[in-house]
């Protein structure tokens, strides 16, 4: 079953065209990279999604329904869950209030919270200490957990990996595939390595269409399909 559809999705800032016809598609259970060179729509078309940047032209279908132009907390409310490049926590929230906050009303919060502390043990060192106060990695640990616990059914991580220590990349890659194993994600990652090795599927955007996409078996970056589009 396809959680998440996009057809013909043409999204601009201003006058700036950035995705100029963006075609894809996210089945169930699945991780899908977003690839590509900085600057060829892989976080708009997440915004896109969210509808943060609302499409102009195209649709995108969320299990089944258009929510091209419904506001984004709307969207989020159906269950698509969002972290985002810039981490966004609540700095003056301790690590445990960030936590509570995006635990759905229906959500079993000490079981979820036990869970989070278990797979990220500095969080749970922190818990009482403002989010602030946390070093970036720490924050990129809590931006996924609040992810992880919002109940959501579809989750989009953007830049996961960015600027952080080999050591807290791997402690990261393990919560998004904890995370993957009850959550369709769409993964966009200048990793190209973490990004093959973490999902199934994978679409290369090149100035705002998809010039590429497949199965993530068996493709380095030595493929010419791939090295002509990620060469800087």
């Amino acid at each position: 079953m396809s959680v998440l559809e996009l057809e013909d999705v043409h999204t601009y800032y201003g006058e700036s065209h950035v995705l100029q016809g963006v075609d894809l598609q996210v089945e169930a259970g699945e991780i899908v990279a977003l690839l590509g060179r900085n600057g060829v729509g892989k976080t708009t078309t997440l915004r896109s999604i969210l509808q943060l940047t609302p499409p102009r032209e195209g649709t995108v279908r969320f299990a089944g329904e258009d929510v091209t132009g419904l506001a984004t907390s709307d969207v989020a409310n159906r269950g698509v869950g969002w972290v985002p490049e810039e981490r966004r926590v609540f700095g003056y929230l301790t690590v445990e209030e960030n936590v509570r906050i995006a635990v759905g009303p229906d959500g079993e919060y000490e079981s979820l919270r036990d869970e989070i502390f278990t797979l990220f043990p500095d969080l749970e060192r922190f818990r009482d200490e403002e989010a602030r106060n946390l070093s970036g990695g720490q924050q990129q640990m809590l931006a996924i957990a609040r992810g992880m616990v919002g109940d959501n059914d579809l989750l989009l991580v953007d830049e996961p990996s960015e600027g952080l220590a080999p050591m807290i990349v791997e402690q990261v890659v393990d919560a998004l595939r904890e995370a993957s194993a009850e959550t369709t994600m769409i993964l966009v990652e200048q990793n190209f390595p973490l990004a093959m090795d973490l999902a199934d599927r994978f679409y290369l955007l090149d100035q705002g269409t998809v010039v590429e996409s497949g199965s993530t078996e068996g493709v380095t970056a030595d493929d010419e399909r791939i090295r002509r589009y990620l060469a800087a």
